[in-house]
């Protein structure tokens, strides 16, 4: 079964409470199957690993509820705040101000943290540019991979890329073989 780690499933609840609090959280709850729910208000560890399914119910419920009429906004922000979270917390050993090359030819190792299942390859195009494709990933949703278009916007930001565009060229979510990034900066 394919699925995500608990920095996934923790980064989306912190980004839920910061804008509403438990009381949001409660009605992102609500959209979800009963036993999605209830294992989402128990403790959550970083150490734990989620089904992907539960983790694209669990942003789709998010963006039904934050931007019901901007779902590409409610995805785009949450991979912004992912990054945030863990970029600037568990995972900042991978943030070299001055070098968004250096994070994104990490790619394979940090995509593990996030998904058990794929892999990210990433190849250098410019100075300020490079590509990023996923292989082997399960199919996935068009949110989820907007996510990885704000997750890695975030990214390039936090090592001193200014105005960083991610632009995904190609998506498994459109039957497609990889999900392809390009990803630039100035």
């Amino acid at each position: 079964m394919a699925h995500v780690g608990g920095n996934v499933i923790l980064a989306r609840r912190k980004f839920v409470l910061d804008r509403g609090g438990e009381a949001l959280w409660e009605r992102v709850l609500r959209h979800l199957p009963e036993e999605d729910a209830k294992l989402l208000r128990r403790t959550l560890l970083v150490t734990a690993t989620f089904p992907l399914a539960l983790n694209l119910g669990l942003d789709q419920a998010i963006a039904k509820e934050l931007h019901p009429g901007d779902p590409t906004r409610a995805f785009l922000e949450m991979g912004r705040a992912s990054a945030e979270v863990n970029l600037r917390g568990p995972q900042r050993a991978f943030v070299r101000e001055g070098d968004p090359h250096a994070l994104l030819s990490l790619s394979e190792t940090i995509y593990a943290y996030y998904y058990g299942e794929g892999r990210r390859a990433y190849r250098k195009t410019s100075d300020t540019s490079a590509t990023l494709t996923t292989h082997g990933a399960p199919r996935s949703t068009p949110g989820d991979c907007l996510t990885v278009v704000g997750w890695h916007q975030r990214a390039i930001e936090l090592c001193g890329g200014r105005n960083p565009q991610v632009r995904e060229t190609q998506c498994r979510s459109r039957g497609q073989m990889v999900c392809e990034y390009e990803c630039s900066w100035e």
